[in-house]
């Protein structure tokens, strides 16, 4: 029998998940969710255009705040955005559980919500000891973000995968240079 205070814990991150999920859903599928009502959802135009992004690492939060986890996830990463829509990214952080994580990505907001872009990244990382045994490994993510000018952010949801990846927020400064 697990102890009350576990059971309460696995039924938060159960429902966090559950609730994510559905929030994606609902995000990417707006006929599911707004029977295609453009107030509420705007199309991006996909047009071509060329901008290089660098961010310093990620701070985080993670959902099992009993781990000592690491938040500050410094490190150096690059993005192309080669469209309104489209990029890749790359780079390298010292992760959640103090070791070097590498990354390379995919990514894809076709969809915004006034300024704030929606999508998914798809690539793959290493670097977690209990993922995959710390070598590379595939992942696919939700993510929001919000750019102005210069300056923008990355908002990118990771879910409790147990015994394998910790559950986190991870939020992203980035600042644009060409």
């Amino acid at each position: 029998m697990l102890p009350p205070d576990l059971i309460i814990t696995r039924k938060l991150n159960m429902t966090f998940t559950r609730l994510a999920a559905t929030s994606f859903i609902l995000l990417f599928f707006p006929s599911i969710s707004c029977a295609e009502s453009s107030t509420f959802y705007d199309n991006i135009v996909e047009e071509s255009i060329y901008e290089v992004w660098l961010n310093p690492g990620l701070s985080s939060y993670h959902f099992q705040t009993d781990k000592n986890l690491n938040n500050n996830n410094y490190g150096f990463g690059a993005e192309y955005r080669y469209s309104t829509t489209k990029s890749f990214t790359a780079g390298q952080f010292y992760n959640s559980e103090y070791e070097t994580s590498n990354y390379a990505a995919w990514l894809w907001q076709p969809v915004m919500l006034g300024a704030i872009r929606f999508g998914a990244l798809l690539g793959a990382i290493n670097g977690y000891p209990r993922a995959n045994s710390g070598n590379w490994f595939p992942l696919v993510l939700p993510v929001a973000s919000y750019e102005y000018k210069f300056v923008g952010i990355s908002l990118t949801y990771v879910p409790t995968i147990q015994n394998t990846v910790y559950g986190v927020l991870s939020l992203q400064l980035k600042l644009k240079v060409y």
